[in-house]
Formats: structure tokens, C-alpha cells, sequence
């Protein structure tokens, strides 16, 4: 017996994957977090499936239905927004169902932070500036290990990419300057990314907290800092990627030497 997670990408409907999509149209059965999933993906479901919302329901609720469907020889389909492995809670739902005797295949999908980036235009991994990209989320109710907390992750100066945070950035700015990031610092803040009605905001460190509050975003909010986000980045030569370098040699091309 077995059950599918599937991601089904941030917002826009044709941001699933090719599998998933596939999936979706053959399910018996479609529970999905609708809160955050769009309904024009969902409605790509046959005509006959049952489709059941899941915002309202608690764990052992959502677990239930989907055991019995699933022992009852159905195919069943789990749509979470994004990717189920970041931020998804799929955890629990595994847990509870291997109790259950349930398998669950997970598709994955994609995540809010490539779709804000793609929406900036921008790429987070730059040669000679920075080569990591830390997915986070600032403390909020829910606790963060000792560990993880921000301004020490913040400390490495690479990208930062903060789920969860749109209503932290107090905190975000305090602790980010604690870890000695300049107020000039650039932040890309999208909203809905890839929905219609998507926002992008692009300010600084030191504007961050006072942009979100002119525009009003509170929620649903990817943050991207560093000096990845910077527009003008693509114009310094010294953080070209050497892989284009004519005078770079690889297993594909001989490099020529000016």
C-alpha cells in the first residue's frame, strides 16, 4: 500500500512537475493544503476524484482519511505547497502512516525560493562572492535549535534565503547586524511568488522592516539577502563564472589563451 506526497510547486499551476501532474490526474483521492495550493492545479483532477481540503483538519484527521482510502484500494494523493522536504511537515504524516502499514513515494516539486528567485532574476550562487545558500527561518513561536540561531548562521555572509520570517524583520535586521552585515546589504522580498498577483520588493537591510510595512506583506513571503540580490551584480567581471571563460579548459572545450 502506498500513498504519494506530491509538491505542487509555489503558486502558479503549471509549475508542477511533469510526474506529479501525472499523478494528480489519476488519483481516486486528492487532499490538499488548501490554504496555499492553488485550486486551478486541483481542479486538473478527473471529474470523479474525491477532493478533500486539509487547512481545517489536525494530523490525526488528515492521517485517518488517507489511511482508509488507501486501504480501501484507492490512489491517494497528498499536494503540499512547494517542496514537500522544506518546511512541509511531511514527517509526522510518514511516521503515522507507516503505522498504518502505508508507504509514501514523494514527488518533489518547486520550492519558493527558486520561484522568488527566478522572479528577481536573480542567481544565488555567485563565483568569488558567495557558493552557499542557507534555507532558514527566523525565531518566532516556534523555537529554532541554539545552534541555528540566525545571526550566527548569518555569520557565514552568504545567501540567505528566510522562510516563514515576513512578520520577524525587526528581528531578522537586528540579528543580521549583529553579524556584522552592512545596512547596504541588498534584500529581495517576493510575495505570492509566481501567483498573479505577485509582489517583489527590493530594498536594503537597513529598509527592510520599513518597505514590508508600506507594502503591507505579512505572509507568504520569501526573503532573499545578500550581495546575490545585488541588480548589478551580472556587471563586475571578477564574479563571472569560469565556465564560459574562453580560456578555461573542461572536458567539453579546449581553452584558449589570449
Amino acid at each position: 500500500m502506498k500513498l504519494y506526497i506530491i509538491g505542487a510547486g509555489p503558486g502558479d499551476p503549471d509549475l508542477i512537475t511533469v510526474k506529479g501532474l501525472r499523478i494528480l490526474q489519476e488519483a481516486d483521492v486528492v487532499l490538499y493544503t488548501d490554504s496555499l495550493v492553488n485550486d486551478e492545479l486541483i481542479a486538473r483532477a478527473k471529474p470523479e476524484a474525491e477532493v478533500l481540503k486539509s487547512a481545517g483538519m489536525s494530523l490525526e484527521e488528515m492521517v485517518a482519511i488517507m489511511a482508509d482510502r488507501v486501504k480501501a484500494g484507492k490512489l491517494v494523493a497528498r499536494v503540499h505547497t512547494g517542496d514537500p522536504a522544506v518546511f512541509g511537515a511531511i514527517m509526522e504524516q510518514k511516521a503515522l502512516l507507516a503505522k498504518e502499514g502505508i508507504a509514501c513515494e514523494i514527488v518533489p516539486g518547486v520550492s519558493s525560493v527558486f520561484a522568488a528567485a527566478a522572479a528577481v532574476g536573480a542567481e544565488l550562487t555567485i563565483p568569488e562572492l558567495t557558493q552557499t545558500v542557507i534555507l532558514t527561518r527566523a525565531e518566532g513561536r516556534t523555537p529554532v535549535p541554539d545552534r541555528e540561531q540566525l545571526k550566527d548562521l548569518a555569520a557565514h555572509h552568504c545567501t540567505l534565503a528566510l522562510f516563514l520570517s515576513a512578520t520577524l524583520t525587526k528581528k531578522v535586521v537586528r540579528e543580521l547586524t549583529e553579524a556584522g552585515w552592512s545596512p547596504e546589504t541588498p534584500v529581495a522580498v517576493v510575495q505570492r511568488a509566481s501567483w498573479p498577483d505577485q509582489i517583489i520588493v527590493r530594498t536594503t537591510l537597513a529598509r527592510l522592516d520599513e518597505d514590508m510595512r508600506v507594502n503591507g506583506i505579512r505572509k507568504h513571503a520569501m526573503i532573499l539577502a545578500g550581495w546575490a540580490l545585488d541588480p548589478e551584480i551580472g556587471t563586475h567581471e571578477e564574479y563571472r563564472s569560469k565556465l564560459y571563460d574562453k580560456s578555461f579548459t573542461h572536458g567539453y572545450r579546449k581553452g584558449v589563451k589570449d
